[in-house]
């Protein structure tokens, strides 16, 4: 459990960074140290498929020097209404046109609004006012919380909403470093900062052993990007 309650030195510009253990989190990681930033990595276990992507991301969050690495237990699966969080099948094997026709059954009800509201009231012990997440409108455009409107509502909210927003004691900013960048420009952007992407997890649907499926939409949109870089996915797949 990392010590919370104690701010770090005025000197180190403080940032909680929502660190999901995938691809996308991983890089806005590296982005946010690269930009001279305090990490404090900011994980929830919401009842999802599987727990390797949490794994995934302690093993990021130490190697990469984050300062603290917080993961939060949820109940989401109590609600259900995602394939991520219940019963329902996860889709396989779909085409790109597919994956931008509608909102997903992947779509996790309010996912970022709840996690961008824990990642606010983390800043405000820690003294993070910068919030990094790894969402991205190219890829993944049928989810509503991933467009650049929602981040600007958030935002506002968070300056309206808190001690520190009314009173002037921070300015919570929403970075989303990634938010037009393609899967390719991303895995690039990332190589560049040295993210190691073998201890990285995207994949919907697991095995047993944490093995990505390969045809999820996540991963083939993973494997889609790391061909179009010319670079080779460093992780292994059923199929």
């Amino acid at each position: 459990m990392p010590e919370s309650s104690n701010k770090t030195s005025p000197a180190c510009k403080n940032a909680v960074v929502l660190l999901s253990g995938g691809l996308d989190s991983t890089t806005v990681l590296a982005i946010a140290r690269d930009e001279g930033f305090c990490c404090h990595c900011l994980s929830f276990s919401y009842g999802q498929r599987q727990a390797i992507e949490l794994e995934r991301a302690g093993e990021n969050a130490k190697k990469m020097g984050a300062a603290h690495h917080l993961v939060l237990n949820l109940d989401l699966d109590k609600i259900g209404g995602s394939a991520l969080t219940s019963g329902i099948d996860v889709p396989k094997g779909r085409s790109y046109e597919e994956m931008e026709a509608d909102i997903p059954v992947t779509y996790v009800p309010c996912r970022n609004t709840i996690f961008l509201s824990y990642a606010t009231a983390w800043g405000e012990v820690v003294g993070a006012h910068h919030i990094f997440i790894g969402v991205n409108a190219l890829d993944y455009s049928g989810y509503p919380d991933c467009r650049p409107e929602f981040l600007r509502a958030f935002e506002q909210v968070a300056n309206l909403g808190t001690k520190a927003g009314v009173s002037g004691a921070g300015h919570f900013t929403i970075h989303a470093p990634l938010m037009h960048l393609s899967k390719k420009e991303i895995i690039m952007k990332g190589t560049f900062l040295g993210v190691d992407y073998s201890t990285t997890h995207s994949c919907y649907d697991p095995n047993e052993n944490g093995i990505a499926c390969g045809s999820c939409d996540s991963c083939r949109l993973r494997l889609k990007g790391f061909s179009e870089a010319g670079l080779t996915d460093p992780i292994s797949y059923q199929r």
